[in-house]
């Protein structure tokens, strides 16, 4: 089976969600057997040297890259707002990626062309013209919900007008993609059913995000150790959003309550205005080389989010490493973890709170939720697991549309 994958951004180095979700799912296809092929814009936010890859990042037959300043620009922002066009999606349409697209159909056959996200959406035209392979989209997320719950989180009024404009025309270009697609892979029964509501009609599946439990060794919990961390990239609004939360409404009275207590926080791109935070107790390590060592150094993993959609992969690798997970209700969306049992759930201060309290005063029930954590997400969010469930969707689907499987040889 021959699958072309298209990405947004390079899907390397693996310190972000989605770099997880791409890489762990096409490595693992090919170990089934799948000739992978990556299109991808390696972009100005996110860029990768390709020439610098690991010897083990070998899961693609073919890479190709189209380099793409995909930057948010004053004059062309503002122009947007007299056009019909998203700017969410607009920045991502390329010529060079539609030109680097055509010759790959031209000169391949594919079985599966994978879409990445909504981004990737405006290119399917240009696939139909080129291809008769069946197209799925892996729609990591419901795009327009993470934004409409960021304006609905944003006080201050024209920016919150500003997002509200943006977000309506995210929505409506979303929703009417929607049945572009032969097949809709969402990562969350919720987001399935949202799309379903929003009026899908074509085949679809609810296939979580996983991870390669290989990569992930539990490190025991340090009993009474109150080193809590949170790691993401703070160019995500939602991450952002969500850092500055706890720091403004729960961090000084944590500290005042614990002796000792340190935060930890990682991210790429963090802001002046939180690297410039003069606190003793708050370390500020910017990009890390290693997420997995980073969360493996602190017992407690605190995932403070108010926005976003689709699936935590943070919190995955947080639960894989057995550390105390700390998140809001929405935060665990799409992850059926369950209160004390193998995460701990916070929506306001008093409860982030209260559950850093529990995770000193409970060391033997915290020991517990490790080793459940631990097993849980090896259940259940296992990579080669689900990527053997997508296998074997996608030779029904070229079996039912009586599609020959194309040789790898």
């Amino acid at each position: 089976m021959k699958i072309l994958q298209l990405c947004k951004k390079f899907p390397y180095p693996l310190k972000d969600g989605e770099s997880i979700a791409v890489t762990y799912l096409s490595k693992a296809l090919h170990e089934l057997g799948c000739e992978m092929t990556l299109l991808c814009m390696n972009t100005t936010k996110h860029y990768t040297d390709v020439n610098t890859l690991p010897v083990d990042f070998n899961h693609y037959k073919e890479i190709h890259v189209s380099n793409l300043d995909n930057s948010i620009k004053p004059i062309a922002a503002f122009k947007n707002l007299f056009s019909k066009d998203s700017y969410h999606i607009s920045r991502f349409v390329s010529q060079d990626f539609k030109r680097k697209l055509i010759k790959l159909l031209t000169e391949n056959t594919f079985d599966i062309i994978q879409l990445e996200t909504l981004y990737l959406a405006p290119y399917v035209e240009t696939i139909r013209k080129h291809s008769d392979a069946l197209i799925t989209m892996r729609a990591h997320n419901v795009e327009h919900e993470i934004w409409e719950r960021i304006k609905n989180n944003t006080r201050l009024l024209p920016k919150k007008w500003y997002i509200s404009y943006l977000t309506k025309k995210l929505k409506r270009f979303e929703i009417e993609r929607l049945n572009d697609y032969d097949y809709l892979i969402a990562v969350t029964d919720k987001d399935l059913k949202k799309f379903k509501n929003l009026g899908y009609k074509n085949g679809a599946i609810a296939s979580p995000i996983g991870i390669d439990i290989a990569q992930y060794k539990g490190v025991k919990v340090k009993q009474n150790s109150i080193s809590m961390c949170f790691i993401g990239s703070l160019d995500w609004m939602p991450n952002l959003e969500g850092v500055n939360w706890f720091l403004q409404n729960v961090w000084e009275e944590a500290k005042s309550r614990n002796e000792g207590i340190e935060l930890h926080i990682a991210g790429r791109n963090t802001p002046n205005s939180i690297r410039n935070l003069k606190d003793n107790s708050l370390k500020i390590h910017g990009e890390v080389p290693s997420a997995i060592n980073f969360i493996q150094s602190h017992p407690i993993m605190l995932v403070p989010l108010f926005s976003g959609s689709g699936m935590r992969v943070k919190i995955l690798e947080g639960l894989a490493l057995g550390r105390i997970v700390i998140t809001t209700s929405l935060g665990l969306e799409g992850i059926d973890a369950k209160h004390q049992q193998e995460v701990l759930i916070a929506d306001t201060p008093q409860e982030f709170l209260e559950c850093i309290a529990f995770c000193q005063q409970y060391p033997t029930k915290v020991r517990e939720i490790s080793e459940r954590a631990m097993t849980f997400v090896k259940k259940y969010y296992n990579n080669h697991t689900n990527a053997h469930d997508l296998k074997s969707l996608y030779s029904d689907l070229l079996n039912k549309y009586k599609h020959p499987v194309t040789s790898n040889k």
